[in-house]
């Protein structure tokens, strides 16, 4: 069965992609900018497609990293002894 029709898969390959966006912005900073830098004028960057979607990840896997951690280990229980 897929992953996206398993709601407990899909929470899975979610709290993966947030915890790998965080830990990958964490070890370059810029990874997730396209090496684009503000022009004059501009408050921030535009932040679109993948690159965008990835760099909102690691912001909640930033700013949010107790729930993250917390969930990711309620999920590691969840995988280890109740699902079959």
């Amino acid at each position: 069965m897929s992953a996206i029709f398993d709601f407990s898969s899909l929470l899975t390959v979610i709290l993966l992609i947030i915890c790998t966006c965080a830990y990958l912005r964490e070890m370059r900073p810029t990874i997730f900018d396209g090496g684009k830098t503000l022009e004059p004028g501009e408050i921030r960057l535009k932040r679109t497609g993948a690159t965008g979607f990835f760099w909102k990840m690691s912001r909640i896997g930033e700013r949010l990293s107790p729930y993250v951690g917390a969930s990711c280990a309620i999920m590691a229980v969840h995988l280890l002894f109740f699902k079959k």
